[in-house]
């Protein structure tokens, strides 16, 4: 009766596993968590218990029954599920990697607990406090990993941001699963020749830790590339308001104009004050016109107004006409980043020494060449040539932003700092 339930338990880990799989996408199931438990858990007692009986009665290794069957579970699995078949296959092999590296200590353990039973043939299961530990060791993987799994990785999963990487993520998890696979020994004796067993305990321990250092940077990727995509857009979202103020505003000018002429027509004097009065507390206070271009010149009357709340002299000369060949929103975003970098910077220097100064013109009829002014006080970061944040710790966001652009439209980037002034030269071709 023993014998039977050992190779049940080297089965019995597809629950914990599945569970595992489900913590990250409690969000996208088709069913409720109660119905979905309601059919596969039973289904997946039915599977381990005639598993085992299967491998109890050929005299299989239960490797031989668990392999089909992990595509069916990971059919199953993706089925009950509203995501993508990247995604799903991405978790799933994940969460099988860890249980594989937990399968090689386990076989370790197994032949410490066999080492005084000179058992010369090759056993076809684990013994029953191999398999006990084995289940043991998966399911408090599973109460460590609950909690990153329904925060943490369920955010990356949410993440649009981060889609692409779900298509090169499952290759890690199958390079493990298939180390694990090659360092499973041929023969029983193998384990107890020299020192290999305890080389084998270590090295199945630095597997599993190597997995998780992966997966843990990998999180940490995720986490710093939504972070960084969403202050991206936050930034964004001011623009394309301050954008659509601007224009309302232009919209609005000339309908002012015309009651101002129908009152000037009346030659009403105290209605034409009052009518301005009025209209000035609502317009803007942007400076309106820096250029041609409207959405360039919205960005620059954007922060000319911050610049002037916070006492920094901003003077800007903005050469571009109202049409041409860069993509206006990465342009705008290049405006954006240098201009609040330098407002930021700004405000942490001594009044006195506060000013930016811009110029923006076209070279050739090909180049746009941009040049940002601001002076600082205190220290200027950098870590393997990346300015760090002066806000929190890590990368500052906006340069590396402006680089990003630059090097994707073909361009070039300078950024100097020297005697309390920063200056940043940007090349863009057009």
């Amino acid at each position: 009766m023993t014998d039977i339930l050992r190779p049940v338990l080297e089965l019995s880990i597809i629950i914990p596993g599945i569970l595992l799989a489900y913590l990250p996408v409690k969000s996208y199931l088709r069913q409720t968590p109660l119905k979905l438990t309601a059919w596969l858990l039973p289904l997946l007692l039915g599977i381990c218990i005639s598993g085992g009986a299967v491998c109890y009665a050929f005299h299989l290794p239960t490797r031989r029954v668990l392999f089909p069957l992990l595509p069916v579970l990971m059919l199953i699995y993706h089925k009950t599920l509203k995501i993508s078949v990247w995604k799903s296959i991405s978790i799933f092999l994940a969460v099988f990697a860890v249980f594989a590296c937990v399968n090689s200590l386990s076989r370790a353990v197994n032949a410490l607990l066999t080492a005084d039973l000179h058992i010369t043939e090759n056993e076809l299961w684990f013994r029953t406090g191999a398999g006990i530990f084995y289940n043991a060791i998966c399911l408090l993987f599973v109460l460590a990993a609950w909690y990153p799994a329904r925060h943490c990785v369920q955010t990356m999963i949410e993440d649009e941001n981060f889609a692409q990487t779900w298509y090169v993520f499952w290759i890690l998890p199958v390079i493990f699963i298939g180390v694990n696979l090659f360092i499973i020994p041929k023969y029983r004796g193998t384990l107890y020749t020299g020192r290999v067993l305890q080389c084998y305990i270590v090295l199945s321990l630095v597997l599993l830790i190597v997995l998780l250092l992966f997966y843990a940077m990998f999180l940490m990727l995720a986490v710093s590339l939504n972070r960084n995509a969403r202050l991206q857009q936050e930034r964004y979202e001011n623009l394309c308001m301050a954008i659509e103020e601007a224009r309302q505003a232009r919209h609005d000018i000339r309908h002012h104009f015309v009651r101002l002429s129908a009152l000037a027509e009346q030659g009403d004097m105290e209605k034409i004050k009052e009518y301005l009065s009025a209209a000035t507390g609502n317009i803007s206070d942007y400076n309106l016109h820096f250029c041609e271009n409207q959405a360039v010149d919205s960005v620059f009357g954007y922060y000319s107004t911050l610049a002037k709340r916070e006492n920094i002299p901003f003077h800007a000369l903005v050469s571009l006409p109202a049409d041409f060949s860069l993509d206006e929103i990465n342009l705008c975003l290049v405006f954006s980043n240098l201009l609040e970098n330098a407002i930021q910077a700004s405000v942490k220097t001594e009044p006195t020494r506060r000013k930016i100064n811009v110029e923006v013109y076209p070279h050739h009829n090909h180049l746009l060449l941009i040049h940002v002014e601001n002076t600082f006080d205190g220290k200027i970061q950098q870590k393997n040539n990346i300015f760090q944040s002066s806000k929190r710790s890590g990368n500052g966001i906006g340069i590396e932003s402006v680089r990003h652009i630059t090097n994707k439209n073909g361009g070039a980037c300078d950024f100097t700092y020297k005697d309390g002034i920063f200056s940043a030269k940007i090349m863009l071709r057009i």
